[in-house]
Order: C-alpha cells, then sequence, then structure tokens
C-alpha cells in the first residue's frame, strides 16, 4: 500500500480485481465500473470514487470528442461511420451516447447500441448508451468519470454523443478537447434558429448527408463559414472549419479525422490543449461541490422538514420565494 493511502482509502478485493480488468481491457469490468460511477447509492459511490482514484494515474491519454446537432441530424450514423473507420485505422473506441429521459417517467429508451449495429460488432468498440436523468447539458451527469474509466481501459478516442442542440447543450464543451456540431445541408434557416452560444464553442461543423442534395450542402457550408467567420475565433490559434460528409455512404471520415488531429496538434503546440483541460478538471470540482451543496441542502433534517409547508405558502403566495429560501439556508447557518 502507498504511504499516501489510509486504510479508508484503500480498495477491496473485488474493487482491486475490478480496476486490474478495467486496466486489461477487458468490456465487462468497463461496464460495471460506469454502472458503479452512475449508481446512486452512497456505498456505491464511495467505492466508485476508489476506483477512479485507482484508475486516474492511468487516464488523459485519449482524444475526447463531442458529437451534437439537431434531431435527424444522423449522429448515430456518423458515429458508427467514423468509428468503423478509425478502429480499420488502427484506433481503439468508446462511445458514451447520451439518451434523453423521460420527464413524466424518468426512463430511458437506451436505443443507441440498435442504432450502431455493426460498430457494436467489433472488440475495438465500446458503446455505453446512458439516460441524461434531466442533466443540463444532455450529457449524463457521470460521463466525465466514464470517459475516464474508459482512458484507462486502452481506449485512444472518446465520442461523446449528446441529446441535441439547446441553450444547455454548450455544457458538453466543457467536458471534452473538442466540440463538432453536425448539421444537414438544408440547414439553412435552422442556423437562425440555433443559438449564439452552440456556434461560438463549437470547433468543426461537419454538413452530413451531403450526397443527397450537393448543391444545398454547398449553400449550407458557405452560409456556416460566414456566421463562423463574423464570431471571435475562441482560440487565436484555430478557425473552426466546415466539411462536409455522408455518414450512409461512409464517405469524408479521412477528412474529418485530418481536422481533428489538425485541431489537436495546434492546441498541443501551443499549450492550450492541457490548460484547456486542467481548467475543465477545476470546472468539474466546482460543478461537484455545487451538486453536493445541493444534495445537502435536500437532505438536511430541518430543511426537509420545512421545505413542504414553506413551498405551499410561496405557491400561494403568502411569502416570497426569497424569503422562504432565506429562512431555509438559515438551517446551515452552523
Amino acid at each position: 500500500m502507498p504511504a499516501n493511502t489510509t486504510s479508508a482509502d484503500a480498495l477491496s478485493l473485488v474493487d482491486q480485481q475490478l480496476v486490474d480488468n478495467v486496466l486489461a481491457g477487458q468490456r465487462r469490468a468497463l461496464a460495471k465500473t460506469i454502472t458503479l460511477i452512475e449508481s446512486t447509492r452512497s456505498d456505491h459511490q464511495q467505492r466508485a470514487q476508489k476506483v477512479l482514484a485507482a484508475l486516474l494515474p492511468h487516464t488523459g491519454r485519449a482524444i475526447r470528442v463531442g458529437i451534437s446537432g439537431v434531431p435527424g441530424a444522423g449522429k448515430s450514423t456518423f458515429i458508427e461511420a467514423l468509428g468503423i473507420w478509425l478502429i480499420e485505422a488502427g484506433h481503439q473506441l468508446a462511445v458514451l451516447a447520451v439518451d434523453p429521459s423521460s420527464s413524466v417517467s424518468g426512463g430511458s429508451i437506451l436505443g443507441d447500441k440498435t442504432r450502431m449495429e455493426l460498430l457494436c460488432q467489433r472488440e475495438q468498440a465500446f458503446i455505453r448508451p446512458s439516460p441524461s436523468a434531466g442533466s443540463l447539458g444532455g450529457v449524463a451527469e457521470k460521463t466525465r468519470e466514464a470517459m475516464l474509466a474508459c482512458e484507462a481501459a486502452g481506449y485512444d478516442v472518446i465520442l461523446v454523443e449528446t441529446v441535441g442542440v439547446g441553450q444547455s447543450e454548450t455544457t458538453v464543451a466543457g467536458m471534452v478537447d473538442m466540440f463538432v456540431l453536425l448539421q444537414l445541408p438544408n440547414a439553412g434557416d435552422d442556423l437562425q434558429a440555433i443559438k449564439k452560444g452552440i456556434v461560438e464553442i463549437a470547433d468543426l461543423v461537419a454538413i452530413n448527408k451531403v450526397d443527397i442534395d450537393p448543391k444545398a450542402a454547398a449553400v449550407a457550408r458557405a452560409q456556416w463559414k460566414q456566421a463562423l467567420h463574423m464570431l471571435r475565433p475562441a482560440s487565436p490559434n484555430w478557425r473552426p472549419p466546415v466539411i462536409g460528409v455522408s455518414a450512409l455512404k461512409k464517405e469524408g471520415m479521412a477528412d474529418f479525422w485530418a481536422e481533428i488531429e489538425r485541431y489537436r496538434a495546434a492546441m498541443t503546440s501551443s499549450g492550450e490543449f492541457e490548460e484547456k483541460r486542467k481548467k475543465q478538471a477545476l470546472a468539474w470540482m466546482w460543478s461537484m461541490i455545487e451538486s453536493g451543496l445541493h444534495q445537502l441542502f435536500r437532505n438536511h433534517p430541518s430543511i426537509h422538514a420545512s421545505l413542504p409547508a414553506l413551498s405551499q405558502n410561496v405557491a400561494k403566495g403568502l411569502i416570497t420565494p426569497g424569503a422562504a429560501a432565506k429562512k431555509l439556508l438559515a438551517y446551515l447557518k452552523v
């Protein structure tokens, strides 16, 4: 046991075996680890943090790419075509696909594996659909930690497929190295509806299904280039390109990945790549702190007892929301 490891931090024999199997690249062990990470049980969360601590030294070597786009843009089809191309090029690929959870039942279809049937059959690919569970950004709350587990298992490309475009979708950019926006050839009108924040954080725009209407695709590329040109680039060393692809015909995958590699080289040589990951790690820490504080607030005995009555009074207009919040927060004062 390392000198800086206390007995409380030590892994159980079961979890040590789990860590060893993940590091050996066993997909079953990786799936079990992500299930442990996603569990809401407090004992599972404690175990998950110990397992992640053991895996952490073996992470950080993959390229993390977020892929978003309007519904119907063909994200899953594109990821399968790209994934097969990457595997044939010698890469190990992990896909973290986030399915929207029902706001009514809380359930999720988790159908990404059925949409990536060919990719599922490849030994070099690991596909994990996870419910968004209402988390902002269309990304499951534990996606960041799942990425670390995938990296420790030896996957050198991590693709995160998000729910779809929305104002809170920008959350995904805070956990990946490169954010890709997938669009359709006839997206001229859609461009006006897309939030400016989405366009500002796009590192690459790919127009899919260019084979259907090449003329419309050319117009869409010109519109996107103009839109991106009008915005201040996030980095002085990179101006987001706009390329055309056809996921159905598996065309443009080499050009797409060439842009990913060019981006990584540009960001690495300027030092921005490492700096971006440092900032993301700190932002992740604060996000976890805020989440933890919210949970502590909800679980406080006095708050738990007072919340129903105060909520009713706020709804009836008997007390202002600000006054109610102040009353509840007062319980946290030592």
